[in-house]
């Protein structure tokens, strides 16, 4: 009867964690299959729409590197209950009718998005230190699950007599809803984020530092050209000739392709002294992609995998650099932080660019083209972050 709590509390709380997961893309990215029915609405240009991307990426950019010092001030466990009530509150005042509304909405929901992505790693840190890696692909592998079924299933139910965007979108508060109420018996807790959770940006050696610049830019590069994609690749499918209901379930497809490399490469990647060829190999795979939208379309479901799986075994690349190019917890927490900063504000300009180029060229063409070639920057940088080095080393001299 004793050890029926332990084990007990952990299995309830792997649930919770899995739950708060399915609960940080799907609110955020299932507006791009509706983008042009949110466009009518509100008769919004191209750049206008791409400023619902752009928002969430701008919150993340603000908020992630002060989720740590909201997490000291109040406690992991009621921090993260607040993520998902920001969440849920999002989702509401998104679909309430104006336009101001729409744009606020989605402002708070990145906001409670940018705290669960910081504080959840943190807590598997904590109470799972021996089941990181398996725990992390499953909460990858959960995010993008509920991702792409909500960006599969949006537009049908758009469709539906009498639903139409907002109710469709406004159904997503489930999903907080649900994580919340099965959350309630974390809030009991009041304990601090793990060493190593990002912390706000400031000054000091790794601000300074070549390697920690390349990092963060391995990191910026990839978010930049993946949220492009997730924001337009639906309208570039439209344009291509493909119905919306097959361009959401392609939407869809990207975001499991994106999570799909975790289980393989989350193992593997701590075991590998040197990681040049791997970030470049999964750039090149990305870029790929990137053209092969542009230059065979009715192929879109290959380059949609391709993609996905490239983005995605780069955005894990990344995040092990922060802990794999560091001496230590508190270089690690300054490292993540200066990443996740730059790198959000990086990724914010690209879904607004990208509007504007194609309200300008009236195609996707460029955009297209801006994608691949960032992707090989970002091959380019890997070569130069995936070296067996330490921030506070410097690269020896032949």
């Amino acid at each position: 009867m004793s050890s029926s709590p332990r084990i007990a509390r952990p299995a309830l709380l792997i649930i919770g964690i899995l739950l708060i997961s399915a609960t940080l893309r799907a609110p955020f990215t299932s507006v791009a299959p509706l983008l042009n029915m949110i466009r009518e609405s509100f008769d919004l240009s191209t750049s206008e729409a791409g400023a619902l991307t752009t928002l969430p990426l701008l919150a993340f950019a603000a908020i992630s590197p002060i989720a740590a010092l909201i997490a000291h001030e109040y406690g992991l466990e009621r921090s993260l209950f607040g993520a998902l009530i920001l969440i849920g509150g999002g989702i509401v005042l998104r679909s309430a009718g104006p336009a101001w509304c729409l744009y606020v909405g989605t402002g708070v929901i990145g906001g409670g998005i940018a705290i669960g992505n910081v504080l959840l790693p943190s807590l598997l840190k904590r109470d799972f230190p021996n089941k990181i890696a398996m725990l992390t692909a499953s909460y990858a592998l959960t995010m993008g699950a509920a991702g792409a079924f909500a960006s599969a299933v949006v537009v049908p139910l758009a469709h539906i007599s009498g639903f139409g965007w907002p109710l469709t979108l406004g159904a997503l508060v489930l999903l907080p809803l649900a994580a919340a109420a099965l959350w309630i018996p974390q809030l009991s807790s009041h304990t601090a984020p793990a060493n190593g959770t990002a912390s706000p940006p400031h000054g000091g050696r790794v601000w300074h530092s070549a390697l920690a610049w390349q990092v963060t830019l391995f990191l910026g590069l990839n978010s930049l050209v993946y949220y492009i994609v997730i924001a337009w690749l639906p309208a570039i499918l439209a344009d291509a000739g493909d119905s919306p209901a097959k361009a959401g379930s392609l939407h869809g497809l990207l975001q499991l392709a994106t999570a799909a490399p975790g289980p393989l490469l989350i193992p593997i990647v701590n075991r590998m002294k040197d990681q040049r060829a791997i970030a470049f190999g999964v750039s090149l795979v990305a870029a790929i992609g990137a053209i092969g939208f542009l230059l065979a379309p009715s192929y879109a479901t290959l380059w949609t995998i391709l993609f996905g799986a490239g983005t995605g075994a780069a955005i894990i690349l990344g995040l092990a650099f922060v802990g794999l190019r560091v001496t230590s917890s508190h270089q690690a927490a300054a490292l993540s932080g200066m990443a996740q900063s730059v790198g959000y504000l990086l990724a914010a300009v690209g879904p607004t660019l990208v509007g504007v180029l194609h309200d300008t060229h009236g195609g996707w063409g460029l955009p297209l083209m801006l994608c691949a070639i960032l992707c090989l920057a970002m091959a380019a940088v890997g070569l130069l972050a995936g070296r067996a080095l330490h921030i506070t080393e410097s690269p020896r001299r032949s």
